[in-house]
């Protein structure tokens, strides 16, 4: 891959990555209820996710996925019932008095976070179709495929770690600012509405042929 291809993506990269999405608002939500260390266990599933998609388009089965309607809408689906699950346990999420010293925060298990971020990014289906469509613009069909996949799936893992460190990190810092239930419910119930909204924009999306 020439540098000035890389460079391009590199910066599309950032573009892609900071825009609010299902995967902002999860890692934002983690972030909110565990703190960074823990929460950041969901970026890992993102990522996770994020490489298995691109794995399907260089394999060129997302081809085949982003033209079959019952696997998009089966994916689709499942994505929105997903976030809606997500929405109500963050609604549910028991608030604990920060100044309560004796009080327990939630921990999070590594897995369990893991799995959350997987299924929130792999649960997308547009996210494939647009892999179909911008990566192959920064492939050289010339030069071996399989390295330029590589350096475009380390590219986007690199800049998606780095912006979902962000959005955890200003996630946990707020998260230091509720003291009281009260606001901290408030917050859960903010978060919640992100994920509706998310799930509701996922019902939305049709394939490009419909």
């Amino acid at each position: 891959m020439l540098l000035e291809t890389w460079l391009a993506f590199f910066a599309a990269c950032w573009v892609i990555s900071l825009s609010p999405g299902a995967g902002a608002i999860a890692s934002m939500s983690c972030g909110l209820r565990y703190g960074f260390w823990r929460g950041y266990w969901n970026a890992l599933g993102l990522q996770i996710a994020l490489v298995l998609q691109i794995a399907i388009v260089a394999a060129g089965l997302g081809a085949v996925l982003a033209t079959s309607a019952l696997a998009f809408s089966l994916i689709k689906w499942f994505g929105v019932l997903y976030l809606v699950y997500l929405a109500v346990k963050q609604w549910r999420a028991l608030a604990i008095d920060m100044a309560d010293h004796d009080a327990v925060r939630p921990i999070g298990r590594p897995l369990s976070l893991i799995m959350r971020g997987f299924l929130v990014n792999i649960s997308n289906p547009k996210a494939l179709v647009f892999m179909l469509a911008i990566l192959p613009q920064f492939i050289n069909p010339l030069q071996p495929l399989l390295a330029q996949y590589l350096i475009i799936a380390l590219t986007m893992v690199a800049v998606d770690l780095t912006v979902m460190a962000g959005y955890t990190g200003l996630a946990s810092r707020v998260l230091r600012l509720l003291r009281t239930p009260k606001q901290q419910r408030q917050m859960n119930r903010t978060f919640a509405g992100l994920f509706v909204g998310a799930a509701a924009f996922l019902a939305t999306i049709h394939r490009a042929a419909d």
